[in-house]
């Protein structure tokens, strides 16, 4: 931690020790503002200790403030399920009132903190199955999950069913935290016979980074600092993993993929377009291709808010300007020429239903990936995956929480790669056409042909001799559908024989 130093020869100009090192506060700030960024989510069942650990995660790193304390000792007295004279660290996260009376995590809880090394986002996510939506989106940006049990339970159900989420979401980090070694007197067995039985589970999903840690999130065993109850463990504490784990190769630095959100246009000399960077690396000079056009220009300048860039990787927002005028619009896709997306109308993905209501298959849903938004419908699924047990079975439509692999249909074409390959093409959300809710997210996981579809092509058709248009305005109405088509939004047209 930093504490406050003031300056003998100047006593107007404040400085910090950090490590044992006087930075003034400029030095500080601009030390802060390039510490890399960590988001995790915690996962577990009912009480096996989730908003404890993060409450004795702020405690034990001093990142709580005088007001917050008092508070948490206030309520631990009144609401607290600790026992009499102890904090329940639960109470920093659990801010709903009916989390509170039950004991139990609901909503999604975001804290946010940072040590000398790295800066941090957790997200408290619930532990029932009723709340898979919410852990879905708790997850849907995190770069590391930590995955409690109970020391005396063991791996139990739902273990299994946010190993299987964290996998679904694509996490590449996972830490298995053992919690309540202290009621179990830290025992090495017990732990080792969780650890044997929790990676011969997780064996097939093929995460790259798991870690095993034993602790008492209530009294702060292996949390911030080590422990000497467990001196045949010589892992790392949960903190120093989280500030040291490598997250760098996260993103996808090999496929070059540039969502255009906004055609910037500031002055007669001046014509960009601006996003962010999904995946990949673009430099100053390189070639690259329009989607669905397939024009081809050279990379004039990348201009950031800061200036001018040699080179840009995600996730930096830029603008792009190009040696060449192409009619590039919101929605399209700059990449490198000779590394391009799948490109397509149809697509198999898992999708997690989060509405209330249940699916209408026969419903055509607004779909939004990157900045693209077209019209869409489910062709058919091919099954419905139980999070407890992982077992497949035949379904015709998802309800609230349910989890299926289906065959989608978009109305004109995506720009997309494989979720596992690269998350920010791979993802998607079907939006309700009537409510504008958010009714699914998706996770697209390859191309279909044609010949397998169940209900055919089904594109938007114009039946002209049903609309009552005679054969003299047929021009009109090819016109208008190459114009459509131009601007990659597929019709068909019946005409009269």
């Amino acid at each position: 931690m930093a504490e406050n130093y003031s300056n003998k020869n100047n006593p107007n100009e404040e400085s910090l020790m950090v490590d044992g090192h006087k930075l003034s506060i400029e030095e500080y700030l601009n030390q802060d503002e390039k510490k890399d960024l960590l988001r995790l989510l915690t996962a577990g069942s009912v009480d096996d200790g989730k908003s404890t650990l993060i409450g004795r995660l702020l405690f034990d790193s001093k990142k709580l403030y005088e007001d917050q304390l008092s508070a948490l000792e206030r309520d631990s007295q009144r609401v607290g399920n600790a026992g009499a004279g102890q904090i329940d660290y639960a109470l920093l996260c659990d801010g709903l009132k009916a989390e509170r009376e039950q004991g139990i995590t609901i909503d999604v809880a975001y804290r946010y903190f940072s040590t000398n090394k790295r800066k941090f986002i957790i997200a408290d996510t619930p532990g029932h199955e009723q709340y898979t939506r919410n852990m879905i989106t708790g997850g849907s940006t995190a770069n590391l999950a930590i995955i409690l049990v109970d020391a005396r339970t063991g791996v139990i159900t739902q273990t299994r069913r946010h190993t299987f989420l964290c996998s679904l979401l694509g996490i590449k980090h996972i830490v298995l935290a053992v919690n309540k070694m202290d009621l179990v007197d830290f025992d090495r067995q017990v732990f080792e016979g969780i650890v044997n039985e929790f990676e011969h589970f997780i064996e097939p999903f093929r995460i790259p980074d798991v870690r095993c840690i034993p602790l008492s999130a209530l009294e702060g065993d292996n949390v911030v600092e080590r422990s000497s109850r467990t001196p045949w463990y010589d892992g790392p504490s949960l903190l120093e993993f989280l500030e040291t784990v490598h997250i760098g190769n996260d993103h996808n630095l090999h496929d070059f993929r540039y969502p255009v959100q906004y055609v910037l246009r500031p002055d007669l000399d001046f014509r960009g377009f601006s996003g962010k960077v999904a995946s990949g690396v673009i430099r100053q000079g390189d070639e690259v291709m329009a989607l669905p056009s397939g024009k081809r220009s050279k990379v004039k300048r990348i201009v950031s808010y800061d200036g001018d860039l040699d080179y840009a990787f995600p996730p930096q927002c830029v603008t792009l300007q190009l040696e060449d005028e192409i009619d590039i619009s919101r929605g399209e896709m700059i990449v490198h020429p000779d590394n391009l997306p799948q490109v397509g109308r149809h697509f198999e993905a898992m999708l997690v239903w989060m509405d209330e209501q249940p699916m209408d298959v026969k419903k055509s849903f607004y779909l939004k990936q990157t900045t693209n938004t077209t019209r869409c419908r489910i062709d058919h699924f091919d099954y419905k995956i139980d999070v407890n047990t992982l077992e497949k079975s035949n379904v015709d439509h998802l309800e609230l929480n349910e989890i299926g692999r289906a065959v989608i249909v978009s109305s004109k074409e995506l720009f997309y790669d494989a979720y596992q390959a690269n998350k920010a093409t791979g993802a998607f959300i079907l939006i309700d056409p009537i409510t504008n809710n958010t009714s699914c997210v998706g996770m697209i996981l390859g191309p279909v042909e044609e010949q397998a579809l169940h209900t055919g092509d089904a594109l938007p058709t114009l039946d002209l001799p049903k609309l009552g248009i005679a054969p003299e305005h047929y021009p009109a109405i090819d016109k208008a559908v190459a114009e459509l088509r131009r601007q990659g939004i597929e019709v068909s047209v019946k005409k009269q024989d």
